[in-house]
């Protein structure tokens, strides 16, 4: 029993000092607040006589100046915004690099000492005195990656002058995601563009908005290593970090869009591409000078000339990025890849007919016959003496007919001329003509095989180049016109 008395004892001992202390602690933080500030001491002017780090040692005491809270105003903190770009380029996949210089300009009331110390002009300082003030947190919002340039940051500057007004500048690389549209590569025009935005303050209590006077500036010396710098724009926006509701980001956000157009460079491609495999295709083509019954140096000549241009197109589509859609480099590499194997094709078209042993017959020598006669060369004339022996025998009948009906089948039974006597004339009229005689009537013209292959050749050396022009009319005016 009274083992349960002492227990219970220590629990209410416990308890009781635990509030005491509690309560002694609150006691003692208040007071400290309070005394804290009732011993700020005031500042009196003049405070010319101080250094510049003994003044601002003062002026930023924690009792009168808090550095994490930003300036105190009845509107949206105004926070002037400018950049001065240095540097851009490629350097991946849908990704861009950038060196630029970065301003940034607000007035902070706390920080006004043009009566506390009327001789003394604008402050300046580097990373130590940033560490005393308050300075927006401004993020790129598409960035990959970002830093401060320059040894233990020092490339930080920071002025404040008699009114309070701040200037924060700083120089920085970034590394930025840029969507491409890679549908008329390599001659594609790129839209790219870089968001600031607000990371602690929604637009209700921070708003960035672009320098009136020169939001941006661009340096004369900028060169792009695959790119021309085309258009500039800068954009104000209201952005979100989240759409999803109940996670405390879904709130606006002020936004400045630094919006570039980017025009590729085709110079490089057409050194090192497109005229690489238009000599490729117009060297397929000399396989047509070649006799037909080389096989292995017109063989060898297609396909060296084939796997040269899938070598070239593979090297240049190994730094792209794998897309879903059909690029404008790869419509011209098709087109060459099916030159070259129409040439192939026609090589062993005109082999296969080189080989033959039998003379190709031809109704008559243009190149509608021979070709057909090098396609169909005994099964054409068979089909068309068969069609004629029809019309001779029609001719020789006079033809006309007389048809008989019966009950159930009608008979057609040609009727014969009776013959003319005394000398008259079977022709009673005139002005017809005799008939003309048919092709069988004619001399069939013949072509050895050899000659046939010869003379397919010789339409080649025409035709495709022809078919070529042709083909690179509608490929450039797909590219600069549309």
């Amino acid at each position: 029993m009274e083992y349960k008395k002492v227990i219970v004892f220590l629990v209410i001992l416990c308890v009781f000092g635990q509030k005491t202390y509690g309560d002694s602690r609150y006691i003692t933080l208040s007071r400290i607040k309070r005394n804290a500030t009732e011993t700020c001491p005031a500042l009196q002017p003049p405070m010319d006589g101080l250094t510049q780090e003994d003044f601002m040692l003062k002026l930023t005491e924690s009792c009168r100046f808090d550095h994490l809270a930003r300036p105190p105003t009845d509107r949206p903190l105004r926070v002037n915004f400018q950049i001065d770009m240095k540097h851009i380029e490629n350097v991946g996949n849908n990704e861009f690099k950038s060196h630029m210089f970065v301003q940034i300009s607000f007035r902070d009331t706390r920080l006004h000492f043009a009566d506390l110390s009327p001789a003394r002009g604008d402050i300046l300082g580097q990373d130590s005195l940033k560490s005393k003030i308050w300075v927006p947190h401004i993020i790129i919002k598409n960035e990959k990656s970002s830093s401060l340039m320059g040894l233990d940051r020092k490339d930080v500057f920071i002025k404040i002058t008699p009114l309070g007004d701040v200037t924060y500048s700083y120089r920085m690389t970034t590394t930025f995601y840029c969507a491409m549209d890679l549908r008329k590569f390599p001659f594609d025009h790129q839209v790219c563009t870089i968001n600031w935005m607000s990371w602690a303050y929604n637009e209700s209590n921070l708003e960035l908005q672009w320098a009136k006077d020169e939001p941006y500036v661009i340096s004369e010396t900028l060169q792009l290593t695959e790119f021309e710098l085309d258009k500039i724009r800068v954009e104000y926006a209201k952005t979100t970090i989240s759409e999803t509701s109940g996670n405390g980001f879904n709130e606006g956000y002020s936004s400045l869009i630094f919006k570039f157009r980017l025009r590729r460079e085709a110079g490089y491609y057409f050194l090192e591409y497109f005229l690489p495999s238009i000599m490729l295709v117009i060297m397929s083509w000399v396989s047509f000078w070649i006799q037909a019954d080389a096989a292995p140096a017109r063989t060898t000549l297609g396909t060296a000339t084939m796997l040269s241009l899938i070598t070239l197109n593979g090297n240049l589509s190994r730094n792209l990025p794998k897309v879903s859609y059909v690029k404008a480099s790869e419509i011209w590499f098709f087109g060459g890849a099916t030159f070259i194997f129409c040439s192939l094709a026609e090589f062993a078209f005109v082999n296969v007919i080189w080989r033959r042993k039998k003379k190709v017959e031809l109704a008559k020598p243009s190149s509608k016959y021979i070709i057909k006669g090098a396609l169909s060369p005994r099964l054409a004339r068979k089909d068309l003496r068969k069609s004629e022996s029809f019309s001779s025998f029609d001719s020789r009948h006079g033809g006309s007919h007389l048809t008989v009906h019966g009950s159930s089948n009608s008979l057609n039974v040609p009727t014969i001329n009776p013959p003319m006597t005394n000398g008259e004339n079977p022709n009673p009229n005139p002005d017809t003509s005799p008939p003309t005689p048919t092709p069988s009537q004619q001399a069939w013209a013949e072509m050895t095989p050899q000659e046939v292959a010869i003379w397919i050749d010789r339409k080649a050396r025409i035709f495709f180049p022809v078919m070529f022009l042709i083909y690179n009319l509608f490929y450039w005016s797909f590219v600069y016109a549309l």
